[in-house]
């Protein structure tokens, strides 16, 4: 795990850092191929330069967001936002579900929308993958 994340996850308190730490390990191991940094003061992971997969803490849970998660068709995920983006809450590291979180994973590197140009398309998202 990057310096700058591990960072992050120390800041929070004991179960959201165990929960923070559990998602930065499996998205690790699961988008090894990824780039990961703090990106807006959160843990973000990107692909090819667009941004699939992060996490943030909320003031009552830590949010997990994907960004073209509404494409993935899983009903676990809240839509968030106007654009592609669904997220899981978590208040608790028991709550997170391995398997689920594999598979999201799989999905975020096979259906992306192109948020890295969305300033340059004026709001506008076009699918990748």
């Amino acid at each position: 795990m990057k310096t700058e994340i591990q960072d992050y996850n120390n800041k929070q308190l004991a179960e959201d850092k165990a929960i923070c730490d559990l998602l930065a390990l499996t998205i690790d191991v699961e988008l090894s191929e990824a780039e990961n940094k703090i990106w807006h003061a959160h843990p973000v992971w990107f692909l090819d330069g667009n941004p699939v997969v992060g996490y943030s803490k909320l003031k009552d849970s830590v949010r997990l967001l994907f960004w073209s998660g509404q494409s993935f068709e899983e009903e676990a995920l809240q839509n968030e936002g106007k654009f592609k983006a669904a997220e899981a809450r978590y208040t608790a590291v028991e709550q997170v579900n391995i398997a689920d979180l594999k598979r999201w994973l799989a999905k975020a590197k096979d259906i992306q929308w192109d948020y890295k140009n969305i300033v340059k398309r004026k709001g506008r998202l076009e699918r990748l993958k």
